[in-house]
């Protein structure tokens, strides 16, 4: 897969001043470290869509375990593997719709949101467990909500300076917006 095709993506360049000028440096692989480049608003939209299939997966992955009883083995494990499904399964979506084959929208996607959704994975779990009494709360305890909308909040902080830098280096979502028109 290549990154050095660019497309013109007006929401990925909504906070960047080109004064109507292409500069393809600013967006494309890099290097060394380009992450000043790119704007936190850029890595923010990123990291929300990121964010959006992991806690889809996250969400059904803990009531299902919870509701089932499992242990926080199980949990986490249901959780994270749902997360990176459903990750993975937004962005091939998004890249379908740019008209290439499945195959390579997979790769796209895996490139794209692998490391974003790992770190992602961490700190929401890690947040999960060590919030007292939030892995054993059962779905009709206000802990248990409480501390999955915290576990995402730290999950989205904890990813966003990644995307930025991914993003900076042309790798992560700016590799998604190659291959969208």
């Amino acid at each position: 897969m290549t990154t050095t095709q660019h497309v013109h993506h007006p929401a990925h360049h909504a906070d960047h001043d080109h004064g109507g000028h292409h500069h393809p440096a600013a967006h494309g692989p890099h290097q060394g470290n380009d992450s000043a480049r790119v704007g936190w608003r850029t890595a923010a939209r990123a990291t929300a869509h990121c964010l959006t299939g992991c806690a889809i997966g996250e969400v059904l992955g803990m009531v299902l375990s919870t509701a089932l009883r499992w242990g926080n083995t199980g949990s986490v494990a249901l959780s994270v593997a749902l997360a990176f499904l459903f990750g993975y399964s937004l962005t091939v979506r998004s890249v379908l719709g740019s008209g290439i084959g499945l195959r390579r929208a997979i790769g796209v996607a895996l490139a794209a949101d692998t490391l974003s959704i790992a770190v992602m994975e961490i700190a929401d779990n890690l947040t999960m467990v060590v919030f007292p009494g939030a892995m054993n709360a059962t779905l009709g305890e206000p802990i248990f909500w409480t501390a999955l909308a915290l576990s995402l909040a730290v999950a989205f902080t904890a990813t966003l300076p990644v995307n930025k830098w991914m993003i900076g280096r042309g790798g992560g979502h700016a590799a998604l917006h190659a291959h969208h028109h």
